[in-house]
């Protein structure tokens, strides 16, 4: 016969184990959703008048030059199907200064562990292709960014070329939900959701966000900067979305890259 104290004992075994599955299937639900969310977020990129479903971080056309340029000097679109000739010191550190209308913000390369990356923003900013661009996109629910360098303000255009991945283990090996956490004041590489599909657009990090380890961390913010991105943040996205057009507009009047 059961003693009360047995009984007792295996009523509360019974109501800790439902608990930890209850708790195993909240982590599960979470991480599909956490999923759903990132597909959910996708964009459609129209080149060559074809629709192409993109990754989370998408932009960047697939390798089609693009028609549009900064409002403020047309001449400066780059084009063509080639990345540009590597001319950055590869064992140097490089900044990038972008100078918006909601603040500076200024972020540290090292172009020894992302030398295609920095000498393609070099390139770039020294024709003046980032100049008096608009950052389009924000996202504030579960994926913490914001989304510039794309000319047309769209999140469809991009240099004409592609960019290969690199530093893809620089945030460490990947979780068991397949994830890295990209720190708040990251800055990393959109892509189409294909490997070495970068192009121009960027994302700057201004809280801890995990993501798959398939977008090229580049650079880290400075202090002021992050704030700046986070003050963008606190105002939300248009129409009270969590994904979309920040409702605080962020224009890129410049962009420098100049070796320390």
């Amino acid at each position: 016969m059961v003693s009360s104290e047995q009984r007792r004992r295996q009523l509360a075994r019974e109501k800790f184990e439902r608990q930890q599955q209850r708790r195993e299937e909240a982590r599960r639900k979470a991480r599909r959703r956490n999923t759903v969310i990132a597909a959910a977020l996708a964009v459609v990129v129209a080149a060559g008048g074809a629709a192409y479903a993109t990754g989370v971080f998408s932009g960047d056309s697939d390798k089609k030059s693009d028609t549009a340029s900064p409002s403020d000097s047309p001449s400066a679109q780059p084009s063509g199907s080639s990345e540009p000739k590597m001319s950055v010191d590869a064992k140097a550190k490089y900044d990038m200064a972008l100078k918006t209308n909601a603040g500076e913000i200024k972020i540290a390369m090292d172009a020894a562990k992302t030398p295609h990356t920095v000498n393609s923003f070099k390139y770039l900013a020294d024709k003046g292709y980032f100049n008096n661009t608009k950052c389009h996109r924000l996202t504030t629910e579960n994926i913490y960014v914001l989304q510039c360098g794309d000319p047309q303000g769209t999140g469809s255009g991009g240099p004409g070329y592609t960019i290969p991945d690199e530093n893809l283990t620089g945030l460490g090996k990947a979780g068991a939900d397949g994830s890295v956490t990209f720190p708040a004041g990251s800055v990393a590489m959109a892509n189409t959701g294909q490997a070495h599909t970068g192009g121009s657009q960027f994302f700057l990090v201004y809280k801890d966000t995990n993501l798959p380890p398939t977008y090229t961390p580049f650079g880290t913010m400075d202090a002021a900067g992050l704030k700046a991105v986070q003050d963008v943040a606190k105002e939300g996205v248009e129409g009270g979305a969590g994904d979309g057009a920040p409702k605080k507009a962020v224009t890129i009047e410049k962009a420098a890259v100049t070796k320390e």
